[in-house]
């Protein structure tokens, strides 16, 4: 595959992923989100300001050190550059970067709460601990974006924060599974504010994870 094409192939999952967020209904009233997915070590396709109605045409070209390399950002996704770059830069692995303020998410992060991992959708997508809290920070600021980097250092396994304040930050291997995973995240935060009212969630025995790969396992072999 040409460098042209495989760029274009990623531009229409990114694409996709926006789409099956919407209709995955994880998205907050005004629909607001900024998707990007790596094109290689030094640049990434961001979304430009809007998500809806997305067309891979409307995707900028911007490089890890925050230069808009080809195409428009509006004001509201020029000042997130820094948001995905740094964990670009932190995560090499990292193909593709989510922000949204899904509701029950964003629930956790106004109240500063880590979200647990007790469903097993999050177990099976990627995050099998706790979504941690990154401190408040005006967006795309040096505030947040330190934040964000002293989060994934100490927590080097997490595949999502929770922006104090804010919304969610999620990031994977590819957007396609960057998106279940925030699927999966907004599931379980509806879950637990809904366990809350019954007596509360309960964590998952020991060995969980290890079950689920085997599972996993089997109906791959």
């Amino acid at each position: 595959m040409t460098e042209t094409s495989e760029a274009e192939s990623r531009a229409q999952q990114l694409v996709e992923a926006a789409r099956q967020l919407f209709v995955a209904g994880v998205m907050s009233h005004s629909g607001h989100a900024n998707l990007s997915v790596r094109l290689d070590a030094d640049r990434f396709l961001l979304t430009p300001g809007f998500v809806r109605g997305l067309e891979a045409h409307q995707l900028a070209t911007v490089g890890l050190d925050g230069q808009v390399l080809e195409g428009e950002l509006r004001s509201v996704s020029a000042e997130i550059i820094t948001m995905h770059s740094v964990v670009y830069r932190a995560r090499p692995q990292v193909g593709a970067i989510i922000h949204t303020h899904s509701p029950a998410a964003t629930a956790f992060a106004v109240a500063h709460r880590p979200l647990p991992c007790r469903t097993e959708p999050m177990l099976r997508f990627g995050q099998p601990e706790e979504v941690p809290v990154v401190p408040w920070g005006p967006r795309g600021s040096d505030v947040s974006v330190r934040g964000i980097a002293d989060v994934l250092e100490r927590r080097p396994t997490t595949a999502a924060v929770l922006l104090a304040n804010h919304g969610l930050l999620v990031f994977g291997p590819d957007a396609a599974a960057t998106a279940h995973l925030v699927v999966a995240i907004e599931e379980s935060a509806e879950a637990e504010i809904a366990a809350a009212a019954i007596g509360g969630a309960v964590d998952f025995p020991a060995g969980a994870l290890e079950a689920v790969r085997e599972s996993i396992a089997r109906v791959a072999s």
